[in-house]
């Protein structure tokens, strides 16, 4: 029985299904003006675990990460690049498909762009009116739609937060015409001088969609009205998931989401990361310096609801960590069906089924690694290579990673390198011993372990 933890009630609970075998599950994704950052890497890897582990689980699982490709920043860069905004989303997400391609993450099942889903957001707005809980702000029949808060008897039931303490979040205009300072927009009239590609006509005038009715309408439409999991980042809890319930169950009158999962922050070096403190990382920044499968195991190796402090020491460690990992496996096959009735396996679905506990499983693999070196039994090489692979690691050829880390060892390639072992082994033949030693320690200063062995000297990436 898989647990996890649901926000909507602070607490860890028993996962049942709506429906049994199957689940729906929605991510908050990525606002395309720019390249992803350490954040972003985050959701995407711990929300590509979770479907992994579902489905390993065997559930049918039905995965939705959006992509939010009309905001006011958005717009504001296309407008600063003198391009269109389909040009600079399109670009983006590119990007960000090749960053999650790099990091392990497999496609969603559906990845809906806002922009597509316009019909089926007014339809949610003009259903809410109906309801009597959005409400033209402006004058004229030319203004904002506003939801009515203070009308919605659940609102703050999942950020825990009372009506009195509540303050209009971010990306929430605060606009005259409002009957609260708590509303938040639904549609946004549109202004003087926004390009023709952010204004869509509707029944209060030409606008575009507000940024918290965009999930709503893409999420019900696809997965239904009342589904399984909803996910994303620790900041989104409130206001954007907060006022994603409101919208939903204001507009359908039922229940919208059983299970609210949020990952916890990134840190760089025990500060919060943001481009004014100037600690702000690209994934493709990142992706210069360390493997990518090194930052997968890193984000992987703290659980997911932990803050994740980022820093190139522990980015080191956990490029150390994973290579114990692939020294194991080197010299073994690693093919063959996963034994989930063995020990280590059960251990690690344990772990995994506890809150999808990825720190606990990955002292499973390390076992596992340890009892491989003593004992070289093919069989524990199989275990250690499938369960990794249901994390979405350790499926490369060992010796491929070993030699491959970016990074590293600079401008030295492997050519060079095989030239300066075989120069060594020359030099030991003709007993020069002293030019053998200085090769090697060449060769470590430069980040290159050589590991003599019966099948001659083999090397990796320190």
């Amino acid at each position: 029985m898989i647990k996890l933890y649901n926000s909507l009630h602070r607490e860890i609970q028993e996962f049942s299904p709506i429906e049994p075998g199957r689940v729906r599950m929605y991510v908050c994704g990525m606002t395309v003006y720019d390249y992803c950052h350490l954040g972003h890497a985050r959701v995407m890897v711990v929300f590509d675990m979770v479907a992994r582990w579902l489905r390993a689980s065997g559930f049918d699982v039905t995965y939705v990460r959006n992509i939010t490709d009309i905001d006011d920043k958005i717009i504001r860069r296309a407008g600063e690049n003198g391009e269109s905004i389909r040009t600079l989303t399109d670009r983006f997400i590119a990007c960000m498909n090749e960053d999650a391609e790099a990091l392990g993450v497999l496609k969603p099942d559906f990845e809906p762009r806002a922009t597509d889903y316009v019909p089926q957001m007014l339809a949610m707005i003009g259903q809410l009116e109906k309801n009597g809980l959005a409400y033209q702000a402006g004058e004229g029949g030319d203004g904002d739609v506003c939801y009515a808060v203070r009308k919605f008897d659940g609102y703050g039931k999942l950020s825990g937060k009372s009506l009195e303490d509540l303050r209009a979040g971010e990306r929430v205009d605060v606009r005259e015409g409002k009957h609260d300072p708590l509303d938040f927009v639904l549609w946004k009239g549109a202004k003087e001088g926004e390009p023709a590609e952010a204004q869509w006509d509707s029944p209060w005038g030409k606008g575009r969609p507000g940024w918290h009715i965009e999930c709503s309408a893409m999420g019900s439409d696809i997965l239904g009205r009342h589904f399984d999991i909803h996910g994303g980042g620790q900041d989104l809890q409130f206001p954007h998931h907060e006022n994603e319930i409101a919208q939903s169950e204001g507009a359908h009158q039922c229940a919208f989401v059983n299970y609210w999962m949020h990952n916890g922050f990134v840190r760089v070096d025990d500060e919060k990361m943001s481009k004014s403190l100037g600690n702000f990382f690209t994934i493709r920044e990142v992706l210069k310096t360390y493997d990518a499968e090194v930052v997968r195991f890193f984000i992987l190796r703290a659980h997911y609801r932990s803050p994740l402090n980022y820093s190139d020491a522990h980015l080191d460690d956990a490029r150390g960590a994973l290579t114990r990992l692939y020294t194991a496996l080197k010299g073994h096959a690693g093919d063959g069906r996963l034994d989930w009735d063995e020990s280590h396996a059960q251990r690690f679905k344990a772990a995994m089924d506890n809150d999808f506990g990825t720190s606990e499983a990955m002292t499973v693999l390390f076992d596992l690694a340890n009892e491989l070196n003593r004992g070289q039994d093919p069989r524990l090489a199989v275990q250690l290579k499938g369960l990794g692979g249901v994390l979405g690691l350790l499926q490369r050829d060992p010796v491929e990673f070993l030699q491959a880390a970016p990074g590293v060892a600079g401008d030295l390639v492997a050519e060079s390198i095989e030239e300066r072992i075989a120069a060594r082994i020359a030099a030991k033949k003709a007993k020069d011993f002293a030019e053998s030693d200085r090769i090697r320690d060449e060769l470590k200063a430069a980040g290159i372990v050589l590991e003599d062995g019966p099948q001659g000297t083999t090397w990796r990436r320190a």
